[in-house]
């Protein structure tokens, strides 16, 4: 009966002694522990304070555009040539200046005429470069006639100016006939009065080509 009590009081005393032991071990364990985190926070480095991010650069300031300069204006046209001046004409004889009817004879007012408009002119060439002198005919008599008489009045005109200093081998003549009549009067039957209507076809037309002075 006392070896039984002996026996479990030792029993007893061998758990209390165990449970002490594997408490002591958990509280080594423990203290362990807590010291090695006592280490790592005494040499982990402290944070470092987060700095506030650069600011984002300024943009560049905006260049304003400026207009390229107008294109400089084109230079000036050259001045015209002025044209050579002439002196050139055409000279029809008109009204009492025509020829008589069937003649070649040059009236006083066709050689004032001559002396005005042709002579006068010619002395403003510098060079003559042609005088041609055309004589006309109105329509009666034959074609053959006509040619004979408006070359003889062509002629006449010629001759005149030759006798006023103009160079003969400068000087044309045409006779035309009635090939190129300035008036027609084809309701005149009268013969007298046919011969006075058709008056401005017994003409001579001169005209004149040169440089003027």
């Amino acid at each position: 009966m006392i070896a039984a009590k002996d026996a479990a009081a030792r029993a007893t005393c061998a758990r209390r002694i165990h449970e002490e032991d594997r408490l002591n071990k958990l509280k080594l364990a423990i203290g362990g522990a807590v010291l090695g985190l006592v280490a790592a926070c005494a040499t982990a480095p402290a944070p470092q304070p987060q700095t506030a991010p650069a600011p984002a650069p300024a943009p560049a300031p905006v260049q304003p555009q400026v207009a390229p300069p107008p294109p400089p204006p084109p230079p000036p046209a050259p001045a015209p040539v002025a044209a050579p001046r002439r002196c050139d004409a055409a000279v029809t004889f008109l009204n009492e200046e025509v020829f008589p009817f069937s003649k070649s004879e040059l009236t006083p007012a066709a050689r004032a005429r001559l002396d005005r408009d042709v002579i006068a002119k010619l002395e403003t060439c510098a060079r003559i470069e042609a005088v041609v002198i055309e004589g006309h005919t109105d329509r009666l008599g034959s074609h053959k006639y006509n040619q004979k008489l408006s070359e003889r009045r062509a002629e006449a005109v010629k001759t005149y100016l030759v006798g006023k200093g103009i160079e003969g081998d400068r000087i044309e003549t045409l006779g035309m006939g009635k090939t190129v009549p300035a008036k027609f009067c084809p309701d005149i039957t009268k013969r007298s009065e046919l011969i006075a209507c058709l008056a401005p076809n017994r003409r001579a037309i001169v005209s004149i080509k040169g440089p003027a002075r």
